[in-house]
């Protein structure tokens, strides 16, 4: 019974590391998301845009450097980055 333990106890602790990010892989820098072009697959992350240097429409919303279309925004969900 102790050995079986032992084993739970690791992969538990295997399981809760592989859940856990990374420093500098996305964390709490302020995204909300990232805007995506359809047509070309050009995604930018909504704290990247402006350090990018893309152009926005009248709109405000970022244009694709690709094909000049405006970008659409998606939200990231939960606590990942919308990667």
């Amino acid at each position: 019974m102790i050995v079986n333990m032992g084993i739970l106890d690791t992969v538990t602790s295997v399981l809760a590391a592989s859940t856990q990010q990374a420093p500098g892989d996305g964390g709490d820098d302020g995204s909300s998301g990232a805007y995506w072009c359809d047509d070309c697959g050009v995604r930018v992350r909504d704290v990247n845009v402006d350090t990018e240097g893309l152009d926005r429409d009248a709109e405000g919303t970022p244009v694709c450097p690709d094909c000049g279309d405006a970008m659409r925004f998606e939200r990231a969900t939960g606590s990942d980055c919308a990667c």
